[in-house]
């Protein structure tokens, strides 16, 4: 992508103070057998990282605080939170708690599997996105990452997308009682309507999705109340590419941070979206993906990166480690690190860094392209600039609001 200096707030200089989250115990709950990628991807980044020796550009790599219950209930319902703390697959069975499964979006055999020790992982991944939230804001880190985290589709009462509490929401808010503005921007392949619906009335979160056209996230749903014009939605057709993206990508992110002024970042940066991702459609590399990164960082604003989801796990894998090392600003041999891992055999025959995009026709014509961002610069010149937020309280949801009532009274 091009060099964005000029638009940053700041000098984009090579070294930012990166604080690395990772929780060695993330990969050891078991997801059932369909839901090994998602046990294995945690882990196996982690140990690329390493064989890359990044570990030693980054401030430090600590395991998170586990989230508590009370700290869920901020935005879950309280309801919801006793479910997720009680169910196990030796309770599905049961009838007093077998009713809640449709109301709670429970899917035991795909969305929202029943496994062993799931409220414990939901503590892990939340804890990390919180812990990464706070060394944010006590200004102990420029970059904050927590690749098990970016569970972006779970609502206030409801699992989605292998996710069962809304990490990014949670984080959010933890942002909130320091930052005035949060931009949220996401790459995955879904759109990231949990963040959508928790912020939708509000103009303290600006929140951006790059996603599949689907049944929501239109272009046209663009927030209301006090947050109309703050939800842009950027819906794409199947075998999208890095041109594609890269041409919608800068143009609105650029008029985002120009008018919005965000003062910390949260990007969710989903594997799903690249190419020969099982469940997704888009054509994506890891080259093109991480210049989403490197454009963002490139504004030198605080900034919060999180995982997602993403099948292919190779690919995940090569995606995330390169993504870091775009946070520490360190360039990486394609070649993969000669070592004795026990993932090697997963980056065979070739044992390269970087990948070929599919051979596989962009839906997405230039015309559909211009229109999209187009619409959205539109709706970008009805924001309020740099809008001048109260601090009177966090927003959330109605449902959330009628849990709990958070104050957070501070000074401008």
């Amino acid at each position: 992508m091009q060099n964005s200096a000029s638009l940053a707030s700041g000098p984009d200089g090579r070294k930012r103070r990166v604080s690395y989250f990772y929780e060695p115990k993330i990969g050891e709950y078991f997801y059932g057998d369909d839901h090994q990628k998602t046990r294995e991807r945690i882990r196996m980044t982690h140990t690329l990282i390493l064989s890359y020796k990044l570990d030693r550009y980054i401030d430090e790599i600590k395991p998170p605080d586990f989230a508590a219950a009370s700290d869920f209930e901020i935005y879950h319902s309280p309801e919801y939170v006793k479910f997720l703390s009680s169910v196990s697959p030796e309770t599905i069975t049961n009838p007093s708690v077998s009713q809640y499964f449709e109301r709670f979006n429970i899917d035991l055999e795909c969305d929202g599997p029943v496994y062993h020790n799931l409220f414990d992982y939901c503590r892990a991944y939340a804890g990390g996105s919180i812990s990464a939230a706070a060394k944010l804001s006590r200004k102990e880190a420029d970059i904050a990452i927590n690749w098990a985290g970016g569970m972006s589709c779970v609502k206030n009462d409801k699992a989605s997308g292998f996710g069962f509490v809304n990490d990014i929401v949670l984080a959010i808010l933890e942002l909130l009682k320091t930052f005035k503005r949060v931009l949220y921007i996401d790459i995955g392949y879904d759109h990231a309507d949990g963040v959508e619906d928790a912020f939708y009335d509000t103009d303290r979160v600006m929140t951006v999705s790059f996603h599949k056209t689907g049944d929501s996230g239109n272009i046209g749903d663009v927030g209301v109340q006090e947050g109309k014009y703050y939800s842009l939605n950027a819906p794409l057709k199947d075998g999208l590419n890095d041109a594609s993206l890269r041409s919608l990508f800068v143009p609105v992110i650029q008029k985002a941070m120009e008018v919005y002024q965000p003062e910390v970042i949260v990007f969710q940066c989903g594997a799903d979206s690249l190419a020969g991702d099982p469940h997704g459609t888009f054509n994506l590399t890891v080259k093109g993906h991480g210049d989403c990164v490197q454009y963002i960082r490139s504004f030198n604003v605080p900034l919060m990166l999180l995982g997602g989801r993403g099948s292919n796990l190779p690919n995940v894998v090569r995606c995330w480690c390169y993504e870091t090392s775009v946070a520490v600003g360190e360039q990486l041999d394609n070649n993969l690190p000669d070592n004795d891992s026990e993932y090697k055999h997963y980056f065979a025959p070739d044992y390269k860094l970087h990948v070929s995009p599919k051979i596989k026709q962009n839906l997405n014509t230039p015309i559909d392209i211009a229109t999209i961002r187009d619409r959205l610069l539109m709706q970008l010149s009805n924001v309020r600039h740099a809008p001048s937020v109260q601090f009177q309280d966090t927003p959330l949801t109605s449902q959330a609001t009628e849990a709990v009532e958070v104050d957070l009274e501070m000074r401008l």
